[in-house]
């Protein structure tokens, strides 16, 4: 295992605070900060824009930062495309794909409404949405999906990771699943990225979107979706930087990755999150997720204990324990671990409302972990919600 104290010397805030809210967004390592600086104070220019030095040097090192994301995910430079989140890839998709009335799309309950709004909103072309169930702690069934099939079904799109249960999907199954009856898969990776080993070339998705700002530790506004075939798709957002030729009547768009970010890009955001990859890529994502399954496991054994504590989700879960303590609103318990510990959990819905409903509680604490959290860390979170007890009776 890496040296988790070493790791928490690049990340200065932790210095202040108990942060439990790496779901939501991690923090930004020194390195990537220091990147992004860099290209502020040494070399700022645009993006494919001009023939100058900083010009070049800004599109180099825009480039290595695509590069560095296409190895780390084993992917393709031609079919990374930048984005400014999850949220944006799959609307990309969403917004780009020939759809017809009376296709039909299959998603999942358990999805972030990145996830599962740009699939509904569909539906007034004519298009078709089945919403499958999970069982009680967040697991979508493979089988379910299939059974969900039609003749006219050519979209699934699944999270792999769960920012409510914090279960983790087959996606590999469901992937086989899609592609021996010829339809597409969407996968949302914003809690898988970093966190745990993602093959794209294995897995053999058609989609994978994911955010810079998660587990692979870059800064907000960053993200990554990943095409397989980029060619079946017409980017619905075109622009300065997307064509190779226009006339007066007509355009021709470049091929991708650059037809799918028209317009200026979020360049030292990608460039921090190069780096930031590069981090992660250090430590070693299989020890990064030994680290965080063992924090979250402990910390939802811990808290279980507690006859005041309602714990969610599998047993087996990646680095997000959701809990409400009985007698007091999940907002509440926020603010008074934050208050009383200066430890940062989530709290609400956690931009997934039919999952959270699906729990039948209008909201739930979220301890989520990442690459520098600590034991001990646990120990503070587990004791500062143990005194809760007291507020409850």
């Amino acid at each position: 295992m890496y040296d988790v104290y070493a790791v928490r010397k690049d990340f200065p805030v932790l210095k202040e605070v108990v942060y439990l809210d790496s779901t939501a967004t991690t923090q930004t390592p020194v390195p990537a900060v220091e990147a992004m600086n860099e290209f502020f104070y040494r070399y700022a220019g645009n993006h494919g824009r001009g023939a100058h030095r900083l010009a070049r040097e800004t599109t180099n090192h825009y480039e290595d930062a695509r590069e560095t994301v296409a190895r780390f995910l084993n992917s393709e430079p031609s079919k990374t495309v930048f984005t400014k989140n999850t949220t944006e890839g799959i609307n990309l998709v969403a917004n780009s794909c020939p759809w017809e009335a009376g296709d039909h799309i299959i998603t999942t309950l358990i999805e972030h409404h990145s996830n599962l709004l740009p699939w509904l909103r569909l539906q007034k072309f004519g298009v078709n949405i089945t919403v499958v169930h999970p069982d009680r702690e967040g697991r979508i069934d493979p089988a379910v999906i299939e059974t969900a099939i039609t003749d006219r079904t050519k979209l699934i799109a699944v999270t792999q990771a769960s920012n409510v249960f914090g279960s983790v999907q087959d996606v590999e199954r469901i992937t086989k699943i899609a592609h021996r009856h010829g339809i597409k898969i969407l996968i949302d990776g914003a809690q898988s990225a970093g966190h745990m080993p993602v093959d794209l070339s294995t897995l053999g998705c058609d989609f994978f979107a994911t955010a810079g700002h998660k587990g692979l530790l870059g800064p907000q506004g960053t993200g990554v979706l990943y095409i397989k075939e980029p060619d079946e798709l017409e980017s619905a957002s075109v622009g300065g930087g997307a064509v190779s030729e226009v006339s007066g009547l007509s355009f021709v768009l470049e091929p991708s990755p650059a037809c799918f970010e028209a317009g200026t890009p979020n360049i030292p955001g990608v460039i921090g999150l190069g780096r930031a990859v590069e981090y992660v890529k250090e430590i070693g994502v299989s020890e990064i997720e030994k680290q965080e399954i063992m924090l979250a496991r402990e910390t939802a054994r811990r808290l279980s204990e507690l006859e005041h504590v309602e714990v969610y989700g599998p047993e087996n879960r990646a680095g997000v324990v959701p809990f409400n303590v009985r007698g007091l609103h999940a907002h509440d318990v926020a603010l008074i671990l934050d208050q009383s510990r200066k430890i940062c959990v989530r709290s609400g819905h956690h931009c997934a409302i039919p999952s959270v409903r699906f729990l039948e509680v209008d909201s739930t604490v979220r301890a989520s972990f990442a690459l520098y959290n600590t034991e001990e860390e646990v120990d503070i979170l587990v004791n500062a919600v143990n005194e809760l007890k007291a507020l409850v009776g």
